[in-house]
């Protein structure tokens, strides 16, 4: 299975990934819940978390009037969602990197069910190439966003390059997804019942850089 698709397992049945269900469930407190799961997929070495799908779902419901979270209306409301949830996707780099300096190595060699060699491998080789553009790039690439950050750490990138590059990736990653589910729920307010579809919107977004990365390295390899 693509790992683009392993956040969105919920459209196989894994009701608990289903921002509906959860809004249902939890209502306002549906927020509170995505801050740490932003929070954990960003920097705790568990990616199989939908950040990409909460992010859209979240803007689309603050447009829907489906989650109130404060008064002043829904641009309001958008803004304060994007500075709470760049702060907890910030957060969580700073974490992964912390984490990767202070026990980089040993964590490095880990075999387990959820910290593997490969995903560190596809990371360090996406890292080398892009160098401190992976920290933004990589947060468009699910298991890429999660382990990034890890990466800077374990090769001991300088903190203050690392906490500028990470603040502009979760700045463009809130952004853009949140703000695309926002200005697509005003536009087309019946799209929330068929949330489905506009996940599958999400996974082409999430693919862009992938295909990109691809592209590139195709291309050069045809120049050798």
């Amino acid at each position: 299975m693509s790992l683009t698709l392993l956040p969105h397992l919920w459209l196989f049945g894994m009701d608990w990934m289903d921002p509906y269900w959860l809004l249902d469930r939890f209502g306002t407190e549906l927020f509170w819940i995505s801050l740490i799961i932003i929070f954990i997929e960003c920097g705790l070495l568990f990616p199989f978390l939908p950040g990409d799908t909460l992010l859209f779902a979240l803007g689309l419901f603050i447009a829907t009037g489906e989650l109130n979270l404060l008064p002043g209306g829904p641009y309001v409301e958008l803004l304060a969602a994007l500075v709470a949830l760049t702060t907890a996707a910030f957060l969580g780099n700073v974490s992964g990197y912390e984490i990767g300096r202070a026990i980089g190595p040993p964590l490095h060699r880990h075999e387990g069910r959820i910290v593997k060699q490969k995903y560190f491998d596809k990371t360090d080789e996406f890292f080398d190439r892009r160098g401190n553009l992976a920290l933004v790039l990589g947060r468009f690439v699910p298991f890429v966003r999660t382990y990034v950050t890890v990466v800077a750490g374990i090769s001991r990138m300088h903190r203050g390059k690392f906490m500028m590059w990470s603040f502009l990736g979760a700045v463009l990653w809130v952004a853009s997804i949140t703000m695309l589910g926002f200005f697509l729920g005003a536009t087309f307010p019946s799209l929330g019942k068929s949330i489905d579809k506009a996940v599958i919107l999400i996974l082409a977004f999430s693919i862009i850089p992938v295909a990109y990365e691809w592209w590139r390295h195709r291309r050069a390899a045809a120049r050798v």
